[in-house]
């Protein structure tokens, strides 16, 4: 077969003739065993997907998928230094120095905002991007627009201007375009808002072969939310951010609803302590939250994927009977310019983590498969890799109920119910603080809707200076 089609190649796509070699040198010769059912168009369009895979590479991922970290770290790594809220007077008011700090740092656009979107809300059962998500509880607002009005609050309040980068992934780009134009680029400046894309690599079966969706396309999945140290520099964004004089890139994920965007006491103590890169974290709920925890391993700060961690220091307590290593993730960081920038003149990439996750494909006689079990392994790169090089970052702990609600699943613990009742607890929060009295229910859940709009109320302090002392909530408010 592959003689035959070497030579039918060499008439239609002869190209391509090298990257059909390399496949079929790879032992991924099935990839072609529809080719002469498919059309011209559609053999095209495989033979522009091999060309983008650098096979060898692959190969040598699934030979080191089955490496594990935790031997490796087991007992060396400590607990890291964290910021923690403040607790009294004393601590509050440097709280309020170090927010100067950032404050000034945002009139100076000196920060820009960088939101990873690559992925698709296949496990919320959604087949666009996550941000097109219908998520706030009234409105039903986007998080793309949630994200787009706490930019534009920032900017009237700090009389700036925040460039704001949206990576997404070869499969929804065109889709996340034409969702920001649909909707007049939520009011902010078209201009202000640039699209790029990260890397993508082919899913695998568990044997290492690569799995197909249909009779011409390679499974291929975004590199993981490391690829945007790739991208930065390969799409030319970094050098797009020096231009507008930015400095600091503040980082987050989509799906995160309660996020502080360009929190300027975040801004202020990583710029405080001249800081590389540094990220925020909350406490932990339960030892096997599928969290990634921060720790210091051999005076270098890591984080340990939830996986990777042994059950002896998942469960280990302090003293007290907290847990020893309790500083978990949230994704949110603030990353150096300068600092990149050396790490690509050492040439150093990051490392590949396999993930083991159930795949739709097509089996040996062209019927799709959706599998009840894991069945591929995707390859990704952490972001959070890049700390192995930092010499000095700042860790600030927040609380979970005013920054961290993720949207992953489509049901349960992060899900869009239990979002929506974290921005409606949230926003009840604020209320309280501004003297209006707010129901709740035994679990400390807000009974009733609300909402605030950033554009009337940006966070707590705001609000407390706008809203009337007098309100009565009746079980819907929207601000």
């Amino acid at each position: 077969m592959n003689i035959k089609i070497l030579e039918k190649l060499d008439k239609e796509f002869s190209s391509h003739k090298s990257c059909l070699r390399n496949a079929l040198e790879a032992g991924q010769g099935h990839i072609f065993r529809w080719w002469d059912e498919i059309t011209s168009r559609e053999k095209k369009h495989l033979l522009e997907q091999i060309s983008s895979i650098d096979f060898q590479f692959v190969k040598k991922l699934f030979r080191d998928r089955l490496r594990k970290v935790t031997n490796r770290t087991k007992g060396r790594f400590v607990p890291p230094k964290v910021i923690t809220p403040p607790a009294n007077d004393f601590e509050r008011n440097v709280e309020q120095n170090v927010r100067k700090v950032g404050e000034e740092a945002l009139r100076e656009r000196k920060i820009a905002v960088l939101t990873v979107a690559g992925g698709h809300g296949t496990r919320l059962g959604s087949n666009g991007p996550k941000g097109t998500l219908p998520i706030a509880p009234i409105s039903g607002k986007s998080i793309f627009q949630l994200h787009a009005e706490k930019i534009h609050a920032i900017q009237k309040r700090y009389d700036t201007y925040i460039p704001w980068y949206i990576m997404t992934s070869e499969t929804n780009n065109h889709i996340t375009q034409a969702f920001f134009k649909e909707n007049q680029f939520f009011r902010l400046d078209p201009q202000q808002i640039s699209f790029f894309t990260q890397g993508m690599l082919p899913a695998v079966d568990l044997h290492g072969n690569l799995l197909m969706s249909s009779k011409s396309n390679i499974v291929m999945s975004p590199n993981g939310h490391g690829g945007t140290i790739i991208a930065l520099k390969g799409k030319g964004i970094l050098n797009d951010m020096k231009r507008c004089g930015v400095k600091e890139i503040f980082y987050h994920q989509v799906d995160n609803v309660l996020i502080k965007i360009a929190d300027p006491v975040f801004v202020g103590y990583h710029l405080k302590d001249g800081a590389e890169m540094s990220l925020k974290v909350v406490k932990k709920c339960h030892p096997e939250e599928k969290v990634g925890v921060v720790v210091c391993l051999n005076g270098c700060l890591q984080i340990i994927e939830y996986s990777e961690l042994s059950r002896e220091d998942m469960y280990a307590e302090n003293d007290d009977g907290a847990l020893k290593y309790n500083a978990g993730s949230i994704a949110v960081h603030m990353i150096n310019i300068d600092f990149l920038e050396k790490v690509y003149q050492k040439g150093e990439t990051l490392p590949y983590h396999a993930a083991i996750k159930k795949v739709p494909y097509i089996n040996s006689n062209g019927v799709l498969i959706n599998p009840e079990r894991d069945n591929a392994v995707k390859f990704e790169s952490f972001i959070f890799d890049m700390l192995k090089h930092v010499k000095k970052g700042v860790i600030t702990e927040v609380l979970r109920q005013d920054e961290f609600s993720p949207v992953k699943n489509v049901e349960g613990e992060n899900s869009p119910v239990t979002a929506k009742q974290d921005m409606v607890n949230l926003f009840g929060r604020w209320l309280c603080n501004a003297g209006v009295s707010i129901p709740t229910d035994s679990q400390g859940n807000v009974i009733g809707l609300i909402e605030i709009n950033p554009f009337f109320a940006l966070d707590a302090e705001e609000l407390k200076s706008k809203i009337d002392k007098t309100l009565k909530f009746n079980g819907f408010l929207s601000l």
